[in-house]
């Protein structure tokens, strides 16, 4: 046992002596005291400083991404808005060519029934001219086939009365 004693007595290079043990408790006492009180008030201010420049940030930044989601749902609201005012103006455009078409064709229909009337009636009238000319020849025609039968030459006026009532009665007779 004794040299169980002997070797616990004996130098030890892990622990230190109680003398450096003392100075190394009392010097990190006295380094303590100075940092609590000289560095560790400006280091919590800095820290404390830094935090809410930190928080400021964040709530900068919350405000500013709910105003840019404000502001993203506003211009999507517009985007509806002028969308549907698009559907709207196209679809007005819409009926006013439907409308438009319609006139036109109304019109159209109009012009060809009165184009229509306007040859009926040039038509009627060029018939007349046909028909009034057509009995003069018949009536000039008439009396030269009298005159040459008859050999002899007969009043003109008579003549034409007679001739004209000839062709009103094929007139009349004729469907």
């Amino acid at each position: 046992m004794s040299s169980i004693i002997a070797a616990s007595q004996s130098f030890n290079p892990i622990l230190p002596s109680t003398n450096e043990l003392i100075y190394s408790v009392l010097s990190f006492g006295i380094l303590f005291f100075f940092l609590a009180k000289f560095a560790y008030p400006p280091i919590k201010v800095m820290m404390a400083n830094r935090t809410a420049k930190i928080q400021g940030d964040l709530d900068a930044a919350s405000n500013a991404r709910t105003d840019a989601e404000r502001t993203l749902a506003e211009y999507r609201e517009q985007l509806n808005e002028a969308k549907k005012e698009a559907a709207r103006i196209v679809e007005e455009a819409r009926h006013t060519a439907e409308v438009l078409r319609r006139d036109l064709l109304a019109k159209a229909e109009e012009e060809a029934v009165e184009l229509r009337a306007r040859n009926e009636e040039a038509l009627r009238i060029e018939r007349e001219r046909v028909a009034s000319e057509l009995r003069a020849e018949m009536a000039s025609l008439s009396l030269e086939i009298a005159e040459k039968v008859i050999k002899a030459e007969i009043d003109k006026g008579a003549a034409s009365l007679l001739v004209d009532q000839f062709i009103n009665e094929i007139e009349a007779a004729r469907p």
